[in-house]
């Protein structure tokens, strides 16, 4: 009887420590901004941007996923190809602290207890809050008024793999879909400010990057034979 219990608390353990598999590391990359000052390219970092982020992996398809980023965002409408951004000549800088949670989804299985080498492709969502410089426009450049906070949706697609058993590799490019319209200080909700450019479209900013993190959890279950 106490072998059959010792087995069934054994497999037990094993199966609740194999479906907890938890990574922790750090992403580097740049940062970008689309909306009513400067380029609108899709992928262009032009600043640093740092994080920290947390997975806890539920299956080999699925994690939910928790993450820090900041970064200075800064954007020149004399890097545009828009010839009324060109004679305009505005440009703002803005820094950004976010914290996100969503769902990670692996294109392919990726079972972190297996030795060998696995890639695979990635989609991320869920829903960020960010802090960042409320400001508007005077004489040609930005005055700081508060901060401010907002919600966006990221949408991150990457690729990954195990380096080694415990370090895993990825590489990944996630847009922020923002619920303000003045990250760029274009449209400010103050008395006489300046309001310019879409008021009809919200800001984005992206970052594109590195992450490196180290996976834990998944300890050895001392079964009796």
């Amino acid at each position: 009887m106490n072998r059959i219990l010792s087995t069934f608390l054994c497999f037990f353990m094993l199966t609740f420590m194999n479906a907890q598999i938890h990574e922790v590391g750090v992403f580097v990359g740049g940062s970008n901004f689309i909306g009513d000052v400067g380029p609108t390219n899709y992928i262009n970092p032009n600043k640093l941007a740092l994080g920290v982020l947390y997975k806890w992996n539920k299956s080999t398809r699925h994690s939910w996923r928790a993450s820090y980023i900041q970064s200075t965002i800064r954007s020149n409408d004399l890097r545009s190809d828009a010839p009324n951004r060109l004679q305009r000549g505005f440009s703002f800088k803005n820094n950004i602290q976010e914290l996100s949670a969503g769902v990670e989804f692996n294109f392919f299985d990726f079972d972190l207890h297996e030795l060998t080498t696995k890639i695979t492709p990635y989609v991320f969502t869920g829903l960020n809050y960010f802090r960042y410089d409320y400001q508007y426009f005077s004489n040609g450049a930005t005055e700081f008024s508060k901060k401010e906070f907002a919600l966006a949706i990221p949408m991150v697609l990457g690729a990954k793999s195990n380096i080694t058993p415990h370090l895993i590799l990825g590489i990944e490019v996630g847009a922020r879909y923002t619920f303000t319209d003045n990250i760029d200080a274009s449209n400010p909700d103050l008395p006489n400010a300046l309001q310019f450019g879409n008021i009809n479209n919200k800001d984005w900013y992206v970052f594109s990057g590195i992450t490196l993190t180290y996976t834990f959890g998944n300890n050895p279950c001392f079964c009796p034979q």
